[in-house]
């Protein structure tokens, strides 16, 4: 095992073994011999549809189902089906399927976790209830899937597509219950009031993530307060392997958002599981639920294209997702780098801190290596938040990469201003 020391930390690597790449592992300095914290890198996704979102998906024929050929169908109580004249394909259990079948393959292409998300206005869900059988079902297949290797875990999308106080779409992982998003009445402010008062339906939190957000949505990102902000902790940078999400990241977080990045693969059937390549990424003592689920809560996560970009830091010795006391000066320690080291196109050649706005308070172009060490101090730190972007030189795994655009964005550190 490898190790250095950084102001506060003592960072690591240790093997992960579902991943199959060297993990890093954070101990807090002056911790005990014998019961040191470790923080492990797993890596996996966030947002999926199985079966249960019926409405439209991987499983209707080209040109006839679901937003393909028209509108969907919405009840006047909030409930949605396929447009009229939506065809099955034959044997369509082999593009999608059940969460079990979702899991399963998920399993097999080595993730070490992946959550479920269907939509709650589908048939399948409604009238929503604790004991829908839908909603049961989805709980009882994650808990049959999870093992020492592999966390399932069970949430819905939460898809606010009419107003009037706003639209957007959010996950919610791990709540007992749920609420229609298109129901009469459930708006925004309910929803929010809602979920600051969710019960978990297991082990660990219920937290909750800003879905494929634009620069301007969730009626300009209002309605903010402490409480649901310490639940919606993470925000979809990438969307579906490729959509990219920035602006909507920068909005969040300037209008006092505490969210950090992740992966939403967002696949409506068996496709992305085995073709996407990016990842959300977390900090976790340990592959449980309830230990992943706290490190979404405590924001330790990133975003990447590149699906085993291995990175890390910490500011004034704290951990990446962390708040700090309003310090004057903030000292980095960023550490990125890639086990391909006989892959060129996985060198890291650019690495920048971001604050405020967008604004670049410093940049790191390395002569391009697989492994990158930066030390940048902030001083004085006046921003409310910075957070790291990485680049290297292939731009990613996805088909058609591009080298000029980044690869990996990094949970932030908020200042305490």
């Amino acid at each position: 095992m490898r190790s250095f020391s950084s102001p506060g930390l003592l960072l690591s690597f240790a093997l992960c073994a579902g991943c199959g790449f060297i993990a890093p592992v954070v101990r807090a300095a002056g911790a005990s011999a014998t019961a040191p914290v470790e923080y492990h890198l797993y890596a996996g996704s966030t947002h999926a549809h199985t079966q249960f979102t019926w409405s439209h998906g991987e499983q209707w024929a080209a040109g006839s189902g679901g937003e393909k050929k028209g509108k969907l169908n919405v009840s006047p109580e909030g409930v949605q089906g396929p447009p009229g004249g939506s065809k099955l394909k034959n044997e369509w259990q082999q593009n999608q399927g059940t969460p079990a079948d979702h899991f399963a393959r998920a399993k097999a292409q080595h993730f070490d976790f992946y959550a479920t998300t269907d939509h709650s206005q589908e048939s399948a869900f409604n009238p929503p209830a604790r004991d829908n059988p839908a909603w049961v079902e989805s709980h009882q297949q994650a808990r049959a899937a999870t093992d020492a290797s592999f966390v399932a875990l069970a949430g819905y999308e939460h898809s606010e597509n009419n107003g009037p106080d706003g639209k957007g779409h959010f996950n919610v992982l791990n709540s007992a219950e749920y609420l229609n998003a298109l129901a009469p009445g459930v708006d925004l402010r309910k929803f929010y009031q809602w979920l600051q008062h969710a019960a978990s339906a297991g082990e660990g939190p219920v937290v909750a993530s800003f879905n494929h957000p634009g620069a301007s949505q969730y009626n300009e990102w209002a309605y903010r307060d402490d409480g649901v902000t310490d639940v919606i902790t993470m925000l979809e940078v990438i969307n579906s392997n490729k959509n990219i999400h920035y602006a909507g990241f920068l909005a969040a977080l300037d209008h006092g958002w505490k969210v950090s990045p992740v992966c939403g693969n967002d696949n409506h059937g068996f496709y992305g599981i085995t073709r996407h390549t990016s990842r959300t990424f977390v900090l976790a003592t340990s592959r449980t639920q309830a230990a992943l689920l706290d490190a979404m809560k405590h924001r330790r996560t990133y975003a990447s294209l590149e699906q085993n970009l291995e990175c890390r830091y910490t500011a004034n010795g704290a951990i990446m997702g962390s708040t700090l006391e309003q310090p004057a000066r903030i000292e980095f320690a960023i550490t990125i780098s890639d086990p391909d080291t006989n892959e060129p196109q996985d060198r890291i050649t650019k690495i920048d801190l971001v604050t405020d706005g967008g604004a670049i308070a410093a940049a790191c172009t390395p002569t391009p290596a697989h492994r990158v060490t930066w030390t940048p101090v902030i001083a004085p730190a006046t921003g409310k938040y910075y957070f790291v972007r990485v680049w290297n030189a292939g731009g990613g795994d996805l088909p058609n990469a591009k080298p000029d655009d980044p690869v990996a964005w990094l949970a932030p550190v908020w200042t305490g201003r």
